[in-house]
């Protein structure tokens, strides 16, 4: 799938066949599986995202697929092997591609495609916003706003497995009751609107768990103020994503009398940082592999469809309250 200008998904991208490149002694030929259309994709292709590919590129950044040839001087792939993109912006929207084998990372290939396709950015972010900013022990509770989305979900699941309390934020909608019971079927605490987290209510959680020492922002404006309320003094908030598009507001009280500590996070960078420590980016991969092997991180919720549906796909996941991941299978 190519555009060869930014603009509106469905209407500057297009399905083209095109020649697989010939292997060079360092590349590997895969055959994609399954990639998701995530909302750093829709940005790409827009425009407005940090990071663009140059033009015209392929779209994705995200997906899994098989290995069907390596170069000679390939050593730790082999034919059958599963593969994910090791960084952002790889172009995974297509059947088949040709790739440098540092571009790739190995994955096992007896975890579900859907788990596999979707591991290398959210549960990578939700991975790394709870074990990089608070030192949290069993017993502690996180607040997050946007808790259906991708990384919401994923991190329900890990905190659940570290023995950590979610307070989940979502906004009010007409089948709210259904989101409710699913996240909580994966293993949120509390699942509460934006409304809620202004109302004296909000006192009753907190007798039971403790405030927060951590809260992830995933949306901006008024949402982070009402999360920053419940976060315990000295506290920190990440913001990861802004699906408000408004600024983070924070009120003087919060920063003097509660000193609570503002971080960001982009995975992107993360990885751009760790590219020669390859030990955390392995341990990280092998943490995450054992959860969804014991079954306590499972994919999103997601949509299958097929390659030739592409504008369909594109358009439902910009939908407002879509809780459903559009994975297009190659």
């Amino acid at each position: 799938l190519l555009y060869e200008r930014h603009g509106e998904p469905a209407a500057v991208v297009q399905l083209k066949d095109l020649e697989v490149p010939k292997l060079g002694d360092c590349d590997v030929h895969i055959k994609m599986l399954a990639a998701p259309i995530n909302p750093a994709d829709i940005n790409m292709i827009q425009g407005t995202y940090p990071l663009l590919s140059p033009l015209p590129a392929v779209g994705g950044s995200e997906g899994v697929g098989e290995v069907l040839e390596v170069g000679r001087r390939v050593t730790a792939l082999k034919r059958g092997d599963w593969v994910i993109p090791a960084d952002a912006g790889l172009g995974t929207w297509r059947t088949e591609g040709v790739f440098r084998e540092e571009m790739l990372l190995k994955v096992p290939s007896d975890i579900p495609v859907l788990c596999a396709a979707t591991l290398s950015v959210n549960p990578c972010t939700a991975f790394r916003v709870l074990a990089d900013f608070e030192s949290l022990a069993p017993g502690d509770s996180v607040i997050q706003n946007a808790a259906n989305s991708g990384v919401g979900q994923a991190v329900i699941q890990i905190a659940r497995a570290s023995g950590i309390k979610t307070i989940n934020v979502v906004r009010d909608r007409p089948n709210l009751r259904a989101l409710v019971e699913r996240l909580m079927a994966l293993g949120a605490d509390h699942v509460i609107t934006e409304e809620m987290l202004r109302k004296p209510e909000m006192k009753d959680i907190f007798k039971s768990i403790p405030r927060p020492r951590l809260a992830l922002n995933c949306v901006g404006g008024k949402s982070t103020t009402e999360l920053l309320r419940h976060l315990q003094p000295k506290g920190t908030m990440v913001t990861y994503g802004g699906m408000a598009k408004q600024p983070v507001m924070v009120p003087v009280s919060a920063f003097i009398f509660r000193d609570v500590r503002l971080r960001g996070f982009w995975m992107t960078q993360w990885r751009k940082d760790h590219a020669q420590d390859q030990e955390s980016v392995a341990g990280m991969m092998d943490a995450l592999c054992q959860l969804i092997r014991k079954g306590q991180l499972t994919a999103p919720a997601c949509t299958e469809v097929p390659l030739q549906d592409y504008r369909a796909a594109l358009e439902a996941s910009m939908k407002p309250f879509v809780s459903s991941k559009q994975i297009l299978l190659l």
